[in-house]
C-alpha cells in the first residue's frame, strides 16, 4: 500500500508499506509503477530508495528540476532522515555512533568493515519498549545500502524480523522511516509519520516509548561542525 501523505506541486510524500519492492519483480510491480498508476499515470522521479522490508516516508519529485534538487540535497546530507527500529537485543550502550566501510557478504547481505575510506555513518539513542525489547531512533549520516539493518547488526542487536541480519522472527521487519526534515526553495519541511503496521509497532508499550524519546529531530544528536564522514571519530556517547 502506498498512502499519500503529502501534496506540493514540487513533490509528492508517501507512506510506503512494508514488503514493495521499489524495482519490478516478475510479474509484479515496483513502487514506482504503483505510484504512477495510482496518480493516473503522472510523470514522477525517483529521489530516494527504502528497502522493501521498511515502511515510511518515502519523496518523489513531480518534476526533472524538483528531482535533481531534492536528489542533491540528499545527497550532500540537507535532509534529515529519523528512523525507528525494534530489537529484542540490548546493546552495549544507550546512544552512539556506528562508522565503518561496508562491503558485499554472502546471500544479498552487507557487512561492516573496519576500515574507514567511505564509511556508513549512524547515529542511534535506544528507549525500553517492554523487557526484553528495544526501541532505536536511528540517524543516518551517508545512504548506504542496508546501512541501517547492517549498522543494527553490527551492535549486536539486530533489528526484529529482519532474517537476513539475524534478527528474531516476526510478522515484518521493524524498520521505519519516521521523520523528514529539510528545505526547498524558501520553505522548510518537516514531516513526521509514526509506523502502523505490525503488531509490535501497534502495541500500547510502543506508543509509550516513543512518547518518552518525543520529537526524535531534537534528541541531542551530536554535531561535527560540517566535518566529512571520514573524519568522524570511530564512536561517540
Amino acid at each position: 500500500m502506498l498512502r499519500l501523505i503529502y501534496t506540493d506541486p514540487r513533490f509528492y510524500l508517501i507512506n510506503k508499506s512494508p514488503g514493495i519492492g521499489f524495482h519490478r519483480e516478475a510479474d509484479a510491480p515496483g513502487l514506482m509503477d504503483r505510484l504512477r498508476e495510482q496518480l493516473q499515470d503522472e510523470r514522477i522521479w525517483p529521489v530516494h530508495r527504502l528497502d522493501r522490508v521498511t515502511s515510511g516516508l518515502l519523496l518523489v519529485a513531480r518534476s526533472a528540476e524538483a528531482a535533481a534538487e531534492l536528489g542533491a540535497r540528499f545527497a550532500s546530507g540537507q535532509v534529515e532522515k529519523y528512523y525507528l527500529a525494534l530489537s529484542e537485543r540490548k546493546p552495549a550502550k544507550k546512544q552512539g555512533l556506528i562508522k565503518g566501510d561496508m562491503a558485499k557478504g554472502r546471500g544479498g547481505a552487507w557487512k561492516l568493515l573496519q576500515s574507514q575510506a567511505n564509511p556508513a555513518v549512524t547515529q542511534f539513542f535506544t528507549f525500553s519498549v517492554t523487557p526484553g525489547l528495544r526501541l532505536f531512533v536511528l540517524r543516518p549520516r551517508t545512504g548506504k545500502t542496508h546501512q541501517l539493518r547492517v549498522a543494527m547488526k553490527s551492535l549486536s542487536a539486530p533489528i526484529l524480523g529482519d532474517a537476513l541480519y539475524g534478527g528474531s522472527a516476526a510478522d515484518r521487519t521493524y524498520l521505519h522511516a519516521a521523520q523528514l526534515k529539510f528545505q526547498l526553495g524558501d520553505a522548510a519541511f518537516n514531516f513526521f509519520c509514526p509506523p502502523d503496521q505490525g503488531e509490535q509497532f501497534c502495541s500500547a508499550a510502543f506508543a509509550a516509548a516513543l512518547a518518552q524519546a518525543g520529537d526524535v529531530s531534537a534528541l541531542p544528536w551530536p554535531q561535527w561542525n560540517g566535518r566529512p564522514a571520514s573524519d568522524w571519530p570511530a564512536a561517540a556517547d
